[in-house]
């Protein structure tokens, strides 16, 4: 395994590149672009890079299905970094271009819901075509294909265009998040503020059968911060979940979670428990009484004794 490399989305000036040089880790190391989600991902199966950073979930349009069917039904890999970046859009074009020469633009899928608007209001005549990223799309514009990009402004110098409008975005604070993934391995440690990334199946369709798989964790007091269902593939009405918990896997109450979900669903892929960006420990809501490590050692205590015959 290259331990010196790690992949991203590419190629050179998507906002997963300026993610990932973000992180500590990432400097003094080989940082190589990929053409999509699964071959950066690929990339770490074959043991061609250490590790690989995605994006997995933006604040307007929400998981990004491609890393989610990749994470789900790929060879297993575990989630060990997230990161948050502010997102916000420049367009690029070729020097000399102005705002009413542009007939076609083009940029990233999931750029396009978060313009909407403000293409609607800027450039109301201009063709949309997507690529296959944001940076992408400007390389596309460099080649005369397209006539503007909606990019990350600091992907103008990388390809030769100029931004002709900067700090475009209909929502405000929009953020992407982005995960650094590896090989399956013992989790980090806890830190206090940590998230608990899992694939589930559902199993026979039934009145109430995504209650009770969820009820597993809101029992045990795991709060939930992203779910979202997508096809198996296997006809309508088949579905895998990306659920999200509060937690780390060491704590009692996500621990039991998880065996309670392994009992109930048909299959269940654990991708990982790991710090969560931008979130102190002091900042975490208390927990519910009776959910704390404490609590569900007092109750095991308990337990034990009574089977032991001891008051």
């Amino acid at each position: 395994m290259s331990a010196t490399r790690y992949t991203y989305l590419g190629p050179e000036g998507t906002f997963t590149e300026a993610a990932l040089r973000t992180l500590p880790e990432a400097a003094g190391r080989e940082l190589v672009p990929m053409v999509s989600v699964t071959a950066a991902l690929d990339a770490v199966r074959a043991g061609e890079a250490a590790a690989a950073l995605v994006p997995i979930e933006n604040s307007v349009e929400g998981g990004v299905t491609t890393t989610l069917d990749e994470l789900a039904n790929g060879e297993p890999l575990m989630i060990y970094r997230e990161v948050l970046l502010p997102i916000t859009f420049a367009l690029l074009v070729r020097p000399g271009t102005h705002l009413s020469d542009i007939k076609t633009v083009t940029g990233h899928p999931v750029t396009q819901s978060q313009v909407r608007d403000w293409l609607a209001a800027k450039l109301p005549d201009a063709r949309w075509e997507s690529a296959a990223s944001n940076a992408d799309g400007a390389r596309l514009v460099r080649e005369g294909r397209y006539d503007a990009a909606l990019a990350g402004e600091f992907a103008a110098l990388t390809y030769e265009l100029e931004p002709l409008v900067t700090q475009i975005n209909d929502a405000e604070n929009a953020e992407t998040r982005s995960v650094l993934v590896g090989r399956s391995a013992r989790p980090s440690a806890p830190t206090g503020a940590d998230r608990t990334s899992l694939i589930i199946w559902l199993g026979d369709d039934h009145s109430g059968a995504l209650l009770e798989l969820l009820q597993e964790l809101a029992v045990r007091g795991v709060n939930l911060m992203l779910t979202q269902s997508r096809p198996t593939g296997a006809g309508i009405g088949n579905y895998w979940f990306a659920v999200d918990a509060e937690g780390h896997i060491t704590e009692r109450r996500v621990a039991e979670a998880l065996m309670g979900l392994k009992r109930s669903a048909p299959k269940v892929r654990f991708l990982g428990s790991y710090p969560r960006a931008g979130v102190t420990p002091e900042s975490v809501p208390t927990l519910r009484p009776g959910t704390s490590d404490g609590a569900f050692a007092m109750a095991a205590d308990w337990l034990t004794r009574i089977q032991d015959g001891r008051p």
